[in-house]
């Protein structure tokens, strides 16, 4: 039975999301051959508004304003609310990122329906849709079905597909009236932490570093070996307590979750906290000093030796891979 599906754009940076190309391939499976409507809420959003059709969706729906420029809870679910009372979707996905875990709950609420978070798959089975989600830190995964008359799920990045982008593809861009009024959170500046280069929760592969680092410069040759990749830098816990880099780096538990392709652990001992956030990595690959480092236990690759002599290595022959490439 064909759906209509509300997808959640998000543009960070001057750009679109990857998570939410991945959420359209979401829609188009769940809507079943319904349609599939794009939402971008910001200012100056309707520049994005091509793109989401090139990669699937059949229209995009923009609510600028000034207030919007910067994420708000407040302002955000205000643009949003009416676009579903309007369009009364059968299904709404969004990215499970910061914002979307900071905005889904308070739409839900309003809807007065459930809430699927961090989805890595999604599938149709007997008429119903299947989500699968990870539970118990990643150790085991659920599969649960909606009975809510709206489905509602964000899902993780790096984990479904986007459709292969397709620019003679056409649709409909409509602009929605925004009323704005009630924001008692006003952005005044934006400091970011990190440095600029690939998002960490979207990253294809991450180099990350433990207390084995032993130091902020121990961090260096981790950073050189992310660039000639193409990543980004993560961290564990105790790398971030021992102050070796920022919390924004953080990976695990209480900190980002991830699934790149490539997942380089240096250093990183293996604690339950930080395996919960990185263990669905498609490849792992340790290197750490202590053979019995538990992070070896759930890696693809080991290597046994020091970080400071083997990601220099590392750094050299793919340096070399990739020029003769």
């Amino acid at each position: 039975m064909s759906k209509k599906v509300i997808v959640l754009g998000e543009c960070r940076d001057g750009a679109l999301r990857n998570v939410t190309f991945e959420a359209i391939a979401a829609g188009k499976t769940i809507a079943e051959g319904g349609e599939v409507i794009a939402v971008l809420i910001g200012e100056g959003v309707a520049d994005y508004a091509g793109e989401l059709i090139h990669y699937g969706a059949d229209k995009v729906l923009t609510a600028e304003d000034p207030l919007l420029k910067n994420y708000t809870s407040d302002g955000f679910v205000q643009a949003f609310m009416p676009i579903l009372e309007k369009e009364e979707p059968d299904a709404i996905i969004a990215g499970h990122t910061s914002v979307g875990k900071d905005f889904t709950p308070k739409v839900a609420a309003r809807l007065g329906t459930g809430l699927i978070s961090d989805a890595i798959d999604v599938s149709v089975t007997g008429g119903n849709v299947v989500f699968t989600r990870p539970i118990y830190s990643g150790k085991a995964f659920e599969r649960i079905v909606s009975d809510d008359d709206t489905i509602f799920a964000t899902i993780r990045p790096n984990n479904i597909a986007p459709l292969a982008k397709d620019e003679s593809r056409t649709g409909q861009v409509e602009s929605v009236p925004v009323k704005v009024t009630d924001i008692r959170t006003i952005i005044r500046d934006v400091v970011k932490k990190t440095s600029e280069g690939v998002d960490l929760s979207e990253a294809k592969i991450i180099v990350a570093g433990g207390r084995g680092v032993k130091s902020e410069d121990g961090f260096k040759p981790l950073k050189e070996l992310a660039d000639v990749l193409g990543g980004a830098v993560g961290a564990s816990r105790g790398a971030c307590d021992a102050d070796y880099c920022d919390y924004s780096l953080q990976i695990g538990q209480t900190g980002k979750v991830v699934t790149p392709d490539l997942y380089i652990a240096c250093g990183i001992s293996g604690a339950i906290q930080h395996l919960a956030g990185m263990s669905n990595s498609k490849i792992i690959v340790a290197i750490n000093k202590d053979p019995e480092a538990d992070i070896f236990k759930v890696a693809d690759y080991g290597i046994v030796g020091d970080l400071f002599e083997i990601v220099p290595l590392l750094t050299e022959e793919f340096k070399k891979l990739i020029v003769s490439t």
